[in-house]
């Protein structure tokens, strides 16, 4: 190494046969301070004991005689290539700073020329930065051009989306154009109120003939749209409901779409009634209804249900294509296109109804005709209102008239019953054409709660029902038992007013004619009463007896004093009257057997005997009192009325 020093020479040898001196040789002094020295802590040591490794490798006499010279060797070696390296890099150096002259000299040479360039060149910088400021306010302007352009003009696709031709469809593109159109004719209106009114109305000039020719284009479209609708069942695409919404800023296009679509769809439904009626649907199924014009009733219903159905159909149509109209009478324009729509098949529905009542099916069946007929009359005022005038018009028309045939026929069968009045049976029963009468009016009050028309509508029909039949049947009955004998007339009668209330009862609405029933039932049941009464009083001997006492008079003197009421007279009828008591039974009228209520039977019966008891307790009573002179009356009447009442019961 070229910093390593080189050994010490060794130490003299000391003279043969003197003891060196331990403080004062040096080769002790070296060996101490070796042995003192400490390599771990010394670096530069051990720094240079690793160098020497590296070349020293063999230890012998001649290698450690020559280590100080191989050691200088090395370093000059070491030194030399030091000097080589560094003469190079001196070289290197030496090109570096010269070319950093050469750059020193060109950047002075560039700045030099540079000034004189910007001294030569200051008018122009002057021009170019007036230049970049113009050129920045023509591209603001630029863009103020654009944005107005784009804010108020429209794109050249977007104009003939709006000017296509005749055959081209309408697509939604069309609506967005038509809707940038009205955006641009609402926007411009701010043009107006600036200093640039010129073209401000230049603008909303040009906004407003492209609307026109749009609207007008628009409108074929729609027109020619609607013409095909004439299928039974028609779909309402949504650029047709896009259409409609469009058009409503057009009163006069919008109402003469609607009235297109009106006019075909009016078409397709007639022409959809007409096949319903002859051919049927698809495959036969369902038959057509014709094939059932035996069957009144079902009939009239299918061809209703078809209308009905047809009617809800077309509603749905012009609700599903002006689903996006939002000006006002939205509904009012639905009900009345259903109307126009629906009044073509009227006439076919009138002709056919009217063959079927005037054909007179029955009291029955005309009016389960009638009922149904208003039925869908309110049914179908429902769906569209009352606003389809003709198609309502024309079932209540029908309604009516099936009305008035079905109160003539029960007007003309109560004016048979009374032309030709039949006499009671022999048994006091209904006669059969009461019975015939009662099963036509229980036909009918049937069919009238099985009816699904409005309820006030049903009890206005059900007392006129009621009176057309009613009252003529309590005038036969009482002409027909004109002739018989009181309990005769009050049998018949109560049984005929009994078998009128037991069909009245099973019905509602119902309730006055009932109690009216029930009071002429019970008029006729007092006569019965007083008859039974007076038939036991008369057979049991005590008729005369009450009557003379019912007639006798304080003024007249004593009961006794009368010829048939003395105290033998009063017991040979106190004995006919003991066999009464005995069997109470026997004394009845044939006629009560003939009730057909037994109810209404022993009510007579309790009631008749309540009479009877009564006037027992009155003779009683008179035989008791001492001013009639009765001696030793116990003997005469010897029951109390408490035991008379008791035997009774």
């Amino acid at each position: 190494m070229a910093d390593t020093a080189a050994p010490p020479p060794p130490p003299a040898a000391p003279a043969p046969g003197l003891p060196a001196a331990p403080g004062t040789n040096p080769l002790s002094r070296k060996l101490n301070k070796i042995l003192e020295t400490r390599l771990d802590n010394d670096k530069e040591m051990l720094e240079a004991l690793k160098a020497l490794s590296t070349f020293f490798v063999e230890n012998s006499l001649r290698t450690r005689r020559n280590l100080r010279g191989d050691i200088e060797r090395r370093s000059l070696a070491i030194n030399e290539e030091f000097v080589h390296i560094f003469k190079q890099v001196k070289e290197e150096l030496e090109s570096i700073n010269e070319d950093v002259q050469a750059m020193s000299s060109c950047c002075e040479d560039m700045s030099s020329r540079l000034k004189a360039a910007k001294e030569q060149t200051q008018d122009l910088i002057v021009k170019t930065t007036k230049l970049q400021a113009e050129n920045q306010r023509l591209e603001m302007k630029a863009q103020v051009a654009d944005a107005f352009i784009a804010k108020f003009q429209l794109t050249p696709d977007e104009m003939n989306l709006l000017r296509g031709t005749k055959d081209e469809p309408i697509t939604e593109d069309f609506f967005k154009a038509l809707g940038r159109v009205k955006q641009i004719h609402d926007d411009v209106k701010i043009l107006l109120r600036t200093n640039q009114q010129r073209a401000g109305l230049e603008i909303m000039e040009q906004m407003a003939l492209l609307q026109e020719t749009s609207y007008e284009r628009l409108y074929r479209w729609t027109q020619n749209e609607c013409r095909t609708l004439t299928q039974e069942s028609c779909d309402i695409s949504p650029v047709l409901a896009q259409a409609m919404e469009a058009l409503q800023d057009r009163p006069v296009l919008y109402k003469y779409t609607l009235d297109e679509f009106g006019t075909a769809r009016r078409s397709a439904v007639v022409r959809g009634f007409i096949d319903a009626l002859t051919r049927g649907g698809l495959g036969g199924t369902p038959r057509p209804i014709e094939m059932h014009s035996h069957d009144p009733l079902r009939y009239v219903g299918d061809m209703l249900a078809w209308l009905h159905q047809a009617t809800a159909s077309e509603k749905e149509h012009l609700e599903a294509m002006l689903k996006l109209v939002t000006i006002q009478g939205v509904e009012e324009n639905i009900q009345e296109v259903v109307g126009h729509i629906t009044e073509g098949v009227c006439r076919p529905l009138k002709v056919r109804i009217e063959q079927v009542i005037v054909a007179e099916p029955g009291a029955v069946l005309l009016y389960k005709i009638s009922n149904l007929l208003k039925f869908y009359h309110h049914t179908i005022s429902g769906i569209v209102g009352n606003s389809a005038a003709t198609l309502l018009t024309t079932i209540e028309e029908m309604h009516l008239l099936s009305k008035k045939i079905f109160f003539n026929s029960l007007t003309l069968h109560a004016s048979k019953l009374m032309d030709k009045v039949e006499l009671p049976p022999p048994d006091l029963g209904p006669s059969s054409a009461l019975n015939q009468t009662l099963n036509l009016l229980r036909e009918v009050l049937a069919s009238h709660d099985s009816s699904v028309i409005p309820l006030d509508a049903r009890q206005a029909d059900f007392v006129q029902v009621l009176s057309c039949v009613l009252d003529p049947l309590l005038q036969m009955c009482t002409m027909s038992a004109s002739n018989l004998g009181t309990a005769d007339m009050a049998t018949y009668m109560v049984n005929s007013l009994y078998m009128m209330k037991t069909t009245l009862a099973l019905f509602e609405f119902t309730d006055k004619r009932l109690e009216m029933l029930q009071f002429q039932i019970e008029a006729h049941l007092d006569t019965l009463i007083n008859e039974q009464a007076s038939y036991v009083l008369t057979r049991a001997g005590l008729s005369y007896i009450y009557n003379a006492l019912q007639q006798h008079k304080p003024e007249q003197g004593p009961l006794s004093n009368l010829s048939s009421m003395d105290s033998v007279s009063l017991k040979v009828a106190m004995a006919q009257f003991d066999r009464y008591l005995s069997a109470p039974d026997s004394l009845l009228m044939s006629q009560l057997n003939f009730l057909l209520s037994a109810t209404v039977k022993e009510q007579i019966i309790k009631q008749s005997t309540e009479l009877v008891c009564r006037a027992y307790s009155e003779l009683y009573a008179a035989v008791m009192d001492p001013s009639n002179e009765y001696k030793d009356p116990e003997t005469i009447l010897h029951r109390s009325p408490h035991q008379v009442q008791a035997l009774l019961s």
